[in-house]
């Protein structure tokens, strides 16, 4: 499981690499053909469905490798055992947040299915399954955090300038 796990967010991580690049030569080359008033309406559109993939994709990534900004002001001073706690709780409404992000992203996909896309034949609903589809990878990475942070709740702290790691409390 955990393999399948890895090699899922590797997928994620090549998907979403290649999709960014992809996006910045289509928008690119459409910036270039503009010059000589050459006009190529699809690439507009896929880079449309690039970024939307990309953006929620790359999202996806920062919050399971903890790149997201944090405010820990209220809690740096609680205790060990509260600080977990209060970590716990946050990461269940963010998995409740997500939930109902699934559930209404894909009641609007389903809406759009019918949508096309103006230069190309294919549905709208592509741009919006992208928010569903990182919101399910979303709540894979933080029922993980849950599990981490149980496992992890009466453990010792490792000493400054070490990491759980090295200091052997992992």
């Amino acid at each position: 499981m955990r393999a399948l796990y890895k090699f899922l967010c590797k997928a994620e991580l090549v998907i979403c690499g290649v999709g960014f690049v992809v996006l910045v030569a289509l928008v690119f080359l459409s910036a270039i053909l503009r010059l000589f008033r050459v006009s190529m309406a699809w690439n507009i559109d896929m880079a449309m469905l690039l970024l939307a993939w990309t953006a929620f994709l790359g999202a996806d990534i920062a919050y399971r490798s903890g790149q997201l900004v944090g405010i820990d002001l209220l809690t740096r001073n609680l205790p060990k055992r509260i600080q977990k706690i209060v970590e716990i709780l946050i990461f269940l409404i963010i998995l409740f947040a997500l939930v109902v992000i699934i559930i209404f992203g894909i009641r609007l996909a389903a809406s759009e299915w019918i949508r096309k896309y103006q230069s190309m034949p294919i549905p709208y609903s592509l741009v919006t399954l992208s928010m569903s589809f990182a919101a399910v990878s979303m709540m894979l990475s933080t029922i993980l955090k849950i599990k981490r942070c149980i496992l992890t709740f009466n453990q010792k702290e490792p000493p400054a300038g070490l990491t759980a790691d090295q200091a052997g409390l992992t």
